[in-house]
């Protein structure tokens, strides 16, 4: 589970997140839903550790991500998937997805690695090739793909579906019905839940840094 609380975060001398309540019980999906701008974005990457917080808490497997060096989420199985994507484009598709492996020592890891290509096997087809030869709604899978290796516990999603034509918008919201349904925990920031909403369990609805509603 993941259990946040009373979560302040500013960028420069701009206060983004004040007061941000949310939790993710395990073996559920759950939506932070809002516009652009309204700070989706800087909560994920303070729970990532990219952003420091001024206040609150980040409770996950009883530790304060807070108070967590940010290279220990990945030991810790959480997985993150950015807007844009942050591959590296001198690795093949492959290598990237097994960046965060090299970067744990992940033990199972091809176990785990087959079982993300069984989940998306268009991924499997174009392993070999180089990221920057693909498609930005391929990139975004590999993206996905990657953050899979290691969220084994908990898997954070930043706009999955923005930026992508509908056919692949459609194709991830088949992936994540499967993540679903096989009880992983997800957290997704979409600008809005059209391609999700069938999916989540809760949805958090977030205007100018904070949760305006929450509901199951």
């Amino acid at each position: 589970m993941l259990k946040v609380s009373g979560l302040d975060v500013n960028i420069g001398p701009t206060p983004i997140l004040r007061g941000l309540d949310l939790e993710v019980p395990s073996g559920t999906m759950c939506g932070l839903i809002g516009r652009n701008g309204a700070g989706k974005t800087t909560f994920l990457r303070a729970i990532m550790g990219a952003l420091a917080a001024q206040s609150g808490q980040a409770i996950f497997d009883d530790q304060d991500l807070l108070l967590t060096q940010p290279h220990k989420r990945a030991h810790m199985g959480i997985g993150f998937m950015p807007e844009d994507r942050r591959l590296v484009p001198a690795l093949t598709v492959e290598e990237n997805i097994l960046v965060p492996v090299w970067a744990t020592g992940m033990k199972d890891w091809r176990e785990r690695l087959e079982w993300i290509y069984g989940l998306m096997p268009e991924v499997a087809e174009f392993r070999n090739r180089g990221s920057m030869e693909l498609s930005g709604g391929q990139q975004k899978f590999v993206a996905f793909a990657r953050a899979l290796m290691v969220g084994t516990k908990l898997l954070l999603l930043d706009e999955p579906s923005e930026g992508i034509a509908p056919i692949f918008a459609q194709r991830m919201s088949e992936i994540m019905k499967s993540l679903k349904d096989e009880g992983e925990s997800v957290l997704i920031a979409e600008s809005n839940d059209k391609h999700v909403a069938g999916l989540l369990d809760r949805t958090f609805v977030i205007e100018r840094g904070s949760i305006v509603s929450g509901k199951s």
